[in-house]
């Protein structure tokens, strides 16, 4: 699906026209493809704190080229700043004296990271410094332009070789779609991660489940989790059978034909996984829909609907995954949300609240899990689909707009993030949410 838009300000005149208008000017995004380098060029390394002697170490086990030296005039693929090491508000300034300098210096479609300590973790002056972080990283990510993406990672105390998984997706072009968040490792639960033999193939010898996987956003995350190593099993409603079949034959993988919102189908699902796979390591919860309609207008039907399959289900499954210990150790939960669950949406109280109680079963359960098991969720924000293609035009212009990349996400985008928070080398990244919006200029 084309951005006609994007398209045209490619164009010579497009340049010219946008630049006298003051229009949007959409950056083509860096996106991985297979067999390729996590990143191509060099990432400089910086700032004064607990893992700052070990970034070099960390990034070259990851195959990527970095330096402490920005002297000179380099350029760079990445910026990543270690400020777990800021304690008052007027060491802030660190902030300014590495970055300033060296944003001029970067290629096209760059990485910027922040290394924090949580808020939560510290007191005094020390908590106002590291809080500080994260006006300071959103910002720069409205601000740094050319595809370019910022994020914040705070790290907690004995969490600082759990990070490899986490700086590969953030610095890769795999996080294209993805700016201006807040990550958290070692918050809940497990401060180590788990080994991972092939940064190339993170998920091999591992099963992952995946509902509504026939189609859209669902088959992207069937492939690109199959692509990462996984043995993919396909969940979908009757009328998508056949997509599904064919899709997991196309994937090598397994299918079960069902309704989630079936009261058998917990029980069905964990029995299929327990006979023909011996459990499962990855379960995403993607199917979803939607009912549409203000809520003076609203329907009981429409409703139901959309609570039950966006929320009760997903629900209901993976507390019977748990309690009959399906999931294996170090296994990964992924619920997609949306950014409508965070901002809200025009007609969508439906469709918001069984999203946003996506977000509360990541809050509810990540305290609670043993045996290395994590709990996030992805919130996509104007995702590029056949649904948004059916959108009226100038309403789907506005929605591609209000980012600070000024266009629409890929499914593959959304994929790429549940790559990431299902890797047994983010077993330390647990009750995240992470939103896959380009940074939205609202509710962000």
């Amino acid at each position: 699906m084309t951005d006609l838009y994007q398209g045209f300000t490619q164009s010579a005149l497009g340049k010219q026209v946008t630049k006298l208008l003051g229009l949007p000017q959409p950056a083509r995004l860096d996106r991985y493809a297979e067999g390729g380098p996590l990143v191509e060029g060099t990432v400089a390394v910086g700032g004064r704190g607990r893992l700052a002697a070990e970034l070099p170490g960390i990034l070259d086990a990851l195959g990527i080229a970095s330096t402490t030296d920005t002297t000179g005039d380099d350029r760079f693929k990445a910026l990543v700043l270690d400020a777990t090491g800021l304690t008052t508000a007027t060491e802030l300034v660190e902030l300014r004296d590495f970055f300033t300098p060296l944003l001029r210096r970067l290629d096209r479609c760059p990485r910027v990271v922040v290394l924090g300590t949580p808020p939560e973790q510290t007191t005094g002056a020390e908590r106002v410094a590291q809080r500080a972080l994260e006006g300071f990283t959103r910002s720069l990510g409205k601000e740094i332009g050319r595809g370019g993406t910022v994020q914040l990672v705070y790290v907690a105390d004995g969490a600082e070789g759990a990070v490899h998984s986490t700086l590969a997706f953030l610095l890769s072009p795999k996080s294209a779609y993805v700016s201006g968040q807040v990550v958290r490792i070692g918050a809940h639960g497990s401060r180590e991660a788990a080994d991972v033999a092939d940064w190339i193939r993170p998920l091999q010898g591992r099963v992952a489940l995946v509902t509504g996987a026939s189609r859209g956003i669902g088959e992207q995350i069937a492939r690109v989790l199959h692509r990462d190593g996984a043995t993919v099993v396909g969940v979908d409603v009757p009328q998508a059978a056949s997509e599904l079949q064919a899709l997991m034959r196309e994937l090598d993988g397994d299918h079960l034909v069902l309704d989630i919102t079936a009261k058998d189908a917990p029980h069905r699902i964990a029995r299929h996984l327990t006979e023909q796979h011996g459990g499962v390591d990855v379960v995403v919860h993607n199917a979803g829909i939607t009912r549409d309609k203000k809520l003076a207008n609203m329907a009981e039907d429409r409703w139901e609907s959309v609570i039950a399959v966006n929320l009760a289900a997903p629900e209901r499954i993976t507390r019977h995954l748990l309690e009959e210990k399906v999931v294996n150790d170090n296994g990964a939960i992924v619920g997609v949300a949306s950014i409508a669950g965070i901002a809200g949406n025009v007609g969508q109280t439906n469709y918001a609240a069984s999203k946003a109680g996506v977000i509360g079963l990541v809050d509810s359960l990540a305290d609670d899990l043993d045996r290395g098991t994590t709990i996030n969720a992805v919130a996509p924000g104007f995702i590029i689909t056949q649904m948004t293609a059916a959108v009226p035009f100038a309403t789907r212009e506005v929605g591609q707009r209000l980012n600070a990349m000024a266009q629409g996400g890929l499914p593959v985008d959304v994929a790429e993030t549940i790559a990431w928070l299902a890797s047994p080398g983010s077993t330390a990244v647990n009750g995240n949410v992470v939103r896959v919006c380009g940074q939205m200029m609202l509710g962000a």
